[in-house]
């Protein structure tokens, strides 16, 4: 098996066809295209990108979600219906006929003018779309966000994990290129892409550096705190793998150090009244704000309420994730403290941007926030690194140009332009 590639640019002056005319293919009932969730995020992301760039796109879908938003209003959106099911079997059956459907709408689709690509995310049961691109001649690329099967298996239910497996590979293998969020779903992939796995490559997450910018000068403190509050901010689901129980710990530890210390968690989830009640045993409640879920849009003003950000996760056996909060805490030029696992060392440059600590370790956690608040003058030079890296390496339109440079193709602006993130640069 050939190991998959990492980021890869390419090469000056390597000819590649045009995109004026793309399929963007979503089968996952789980992923809401226009939704709030994080996989929702990354898709608008993805679709913006090619919108941008001169690209007429067709949204392949099983689960709209909410409105299109205004910038995506010229999205052509074709929705694929799903049968009402009442057992795991029946619904894995129901969605293996709703991906059977997409081949036809594909069809309809090149009728209409041509197809110049096919981008899909993968899902559990999606097979279709690369297999009718590889037999149409139209480049492809399938974006893989986590090892499904396995995660199906161990974390919810799953009936047929043959079939699974088969429209895995089958996905995998028909694509002309497979882009993965980490090594390890890189290397899962692959395993996946017998003789092909040379076609598998790591493309980390990214953000779009132009929606989300650093704090202008003279932001307002955190709601309840006083202007020289020192405020850590975490975004995310609040769920077990997030590691929440070490960052109360770890901030009770910060309070008792730094009064002026304030956490504001932004999100929600199972967890949310445990870590509530956690902070209030360790008497830190007062210094803790929740806000609950919030819209995607609401996400940059909050960002300019934090002084660090932190990613705490535990030590996982199977982290396989390329969080998207880390790369929006970067282009928020947020200093950003996170557990060395993972992907994790990798998006903060080794340390370049914010500091690595061991996972579970919230004496470490309390140790390298308390630095920061005593250490302005750290923080303002880890958040300008922050704020470099998201624009040059991370913002979504690289991650979308060299996602398409792997299947041997380009977008309408791409041809000419200037060294990618040039144009978000703030």
């Amino acid at each position: 098996m050939t190991a998959p590639t990492t980021d890869p640019v390419t090469a000056t002056g390597d000819p590649r066809a045009t995109v004026r005319r793309a399929a963007y293919v979503s089968v996952d009932p789980g992923v809401p295209v226009f939704g709030r969730k994080g996989s929702s995020v990354h898709v608008q992301a993805v679709l913006r990108e090619l919108v941008r760039a001169g690209v007429e796109v067709h949204v392949v879908t099983t689960r709209r979600g909410g409105d299109v938003p205004a910038d995506l209003a010229g999205v052509a959106v074709h929705e694929v219906p799903v049968a009402r099911s009442a057992t795991t079997a029946e619904r894995e059956k129901a969605l293996q006929v709703a991906d059977g459907r997409v081949g036809a709408l594909l069809d309809t689709l090149r009728a209409a003018g041509p197809l110049d690509l096919v981008y899909e995310r993968y899902s559990l049961w999606g097979r279709a779309a690369t297999g009718w691109a590889r037999d149409a001649g139209v480049p492809s690329v399938l974006e893989v966000n986590a090892p499904l099967v396995a995660e199906q298996r161990t974390h919810r239910e799953l009936v047929d994990e043959a079939g699974a497996e088969r429209c895995a590979r089958a996905a995998i293998g028909a694509a002309t290129a497979v882009v993965a969020v980490s090594r390890p779903v890189a290397t899962w992939a692959a395993e996946r892409a017998g003789s092909r796995s040379g076609h598998v490559h790591v493309l980390s997450n990214g953000v779009d550096t132009a929606r989300i910018t650093p704090a202008p000068a003279g932001r307002a403190p955190a709601s309840g705190a006083a202007r020289d509050a020192f405020t850590v901010l975490f975004v995310g689901t609040l769920k077990p793998w997030h590691g929440l129980d070490v960052l109360v710990d770890a901030f009770a530890d910060v309070r008792r150090r730094v009064p002026r210390a304030r956490l504001l968690l932004v999100g929600d989830g199972p967890e949310r009244e445990a870590v509530l009640d956690r902070a209030r045993a360790l008497g830190a409640g007062d210094a803790v704000t929740s806000t609950g879920a919030v819209a995607p849009a609401e996400i940059p003003p909050l960002l300019h309420r934090a002084d660090v950000a932190v990613a705490p996760y535990p030590a996982l056996d199977d982290f396989y994730f390329s969080p998207l909060k880390v790369y929006e805490y970067l282009a928020a030029g947020l200093p950003v403290v996170a557990s060395a696992v993972g992907e994790l060392p990798g998006a903060l440059g080794h340390g370049s941007t914010g500091r690595l600590v061991p996972p579970g370790d919230p004496t470490a956690l309390a140790d390298a926030l308390v630095d920061l608040a005593r250490e302005p003058r750290a923080r303002t030079v880890l958040g300008a690194r922050a704020r470099e890296a998201a624009v040059e390496r991370h913002d979504w339109s690289v991650v979308v140009d060299r996602a398409l440079a792997h299947a041997g193709v380009t977008t309408p602006t791409a041809v000419g332009a200037a060294r990618p993130g040039e144009a978000h640069r703030g």
